[in-house]
């Protein structure tokens, strides 16, 4: 497969602009550009699959431009419902250094990191009506459908203007740069081609886009913090076993695509991987796969491994085989009970609001679904001492197969 190919095999393409823009990815060497928003201090994982994408053009040759948005960042892009609140500049300013160091992780330090504050911070209102605003018709405004779903609930005329703004960036890049394509999120399709319309209108000459499907879950809902389901990808806000354990339970339907989306394995592995998983789904050996190649490409071979081990143990139940560091780590989003004495288990299950009730914690001791530090316990007068805490302070309460609490003794 050539290039073009590989990506729509891959299911990366959904909207093009430009008739020749198969023989500019193939057979030519151009600069391109992705763009994000520095709304967290880090990425996630909606938007490494872009940036993967924006990889494998740069492993054909490609010249890849990302750029972090210091100006529009301070605007914010309308959403489908309300507006976005503004950032202070300050936590703008730390956002984008986040981002950038994430960014020269990912490309290993080949990628052009530009801002597009420092080509907007002296362009005056007046500037910025004549050289851009001229030239976009307000009706072409209101029919993108990004601004279109807004004017039901109403749309403040600084997000109206964000499609400009992104649109002048790539009149920017393009003019001094030689940047001649954007790639991005279909959601962004609205803005990108606000921006070839600028570039032929100023310059007379054509621009190039594609855009990729947003990657969604089984349930439909995107990767993404306004989801409330954000993978990140900075390690201390998203662990490698926290991003193991989602990847690990993906379900069988999105395999193959998030296979073919977020790695750089072959048509003929992926093919490969998939027949020996749909032999036996039990396995998951199409989920071990993911998780292996996206925790390696983010964090590298040690952490996935760290994360593999982590979870063999829980799995096996031995959880004292974790130290400190690491309970800390795993178990930093289960509920936390905090206890001074020893306290009999049947109080401590109520307490800790692991059972609603102490016929319910009876109930689930006696079935034996309740182990302590890996251990079943199923004796109703056993007490939780500080000498059976893991280094005399932690003591892992799981209910079930997979719902843990933690216990600290102060």
């Amino acid at each position: 497969m050539n290039l073009f190919e590989e990506l729509k095999w891959r299911g990366l393409i959904k909207d093009v602009a430009g008739d020749d823009i198969e023989d500019k990815l193939n057979n030519e060497k151009i600069t391109f550009y992705w763009g994000t928003d520095p709304t967290a201090d880090s990425l996630h994982l909606g938007h490494y699959s872009s940036l993967l994408t924006a990889k494998r053009l740069a492993k054909c040759g490609h010249h890849p431009i990302l750029l972090v948005g210091g100006a529009t960042g301070l605007i914010g892009d309308p959403r489908p419902t309300s507006e976005r609140e503004i950032i202070d500049k300050d936590i703008l300013n730390k956002n984008l250094e986040g981002i950038k160091k994430q960014v020269d992780k990912i490309f290993e330090g080949k990628a052009e990191i530009v801002n597009n504050y420092d080509w907007v911070k002296d362009m005056s209102y007046i500037e910025f009506l004549r050289d851009v605003g001229k030239y976009i018709n307000v009706n072409y405004m209101l029919n993108k459908d990004i601004i279109n779903r807004r004017l039901e609930t109403g749309i403040t005329y600084a997000e109206f203007s964000y499609t400009l703004l992104q649109g002048y960036d790539f009149l920017h890049l393009f003019e001094n740069k030689n940047c001649i394509m954007q790639v991005e999120g279909s959601d962004q399709w609205g803005n990108i081609t606000t921006g070839i319309d600028l570039i032929r209108k100023k310059t007379g000459k054509d621009a190039y886009a594609f855009t990729m499907p947003l990657v969604l879950d089984a349930h439909g809902n995107k990767f993404g913090k306004s989801e409330g389901n954000a993978l990140w990808l900075d390690i201390n806000k998203t662990s490698s076993y926290d991003l193991y354990q989602y990847l690990i339970n993906t379900d069988d339907s999105m395999c193959e695509s998030y296979l073919k989306i977020f790695t750089f394995l072959s048509k003929d592995e992926i093919l490969d991987i998939m027949n020996k998983h749909n032999k036996e789904p039990h396995l998951r050996f199409a989920q071990k796969t993911l998780a292996r190649e996206i925790i390696t490409d983010l964090h590298g071979k040690e952490e996935y491994e760290k994360a593999l081990n982590i979870s063999t143990i829980l799995f096996e139940g031995e959880i004292r085989k974790l130290d400190s560091s690491l309970i800390d780590n795993v178990f930093k989003n289960v509920p936390h009970y905090e206890i001074s004495n020893d306290e009999n288990i049947v109080d401590l299950l109520v307490n800790s609001s692991v059972c609603s009730s102490k016929r319910e914690a009876r109930e689930l001791i006696s079935s034996g679904s309740i182990s302590i530090n890996g251990e079943k316990i199923t004796d109703l007068e056993f007490v939780i001492s500080e000498y059976f805490a893991i280094d005399n302070k932690y003591v892992v309460i799981r209910r079930g197969k997979k719902k843990y609490f933690l216990v600290l003794f102060k």
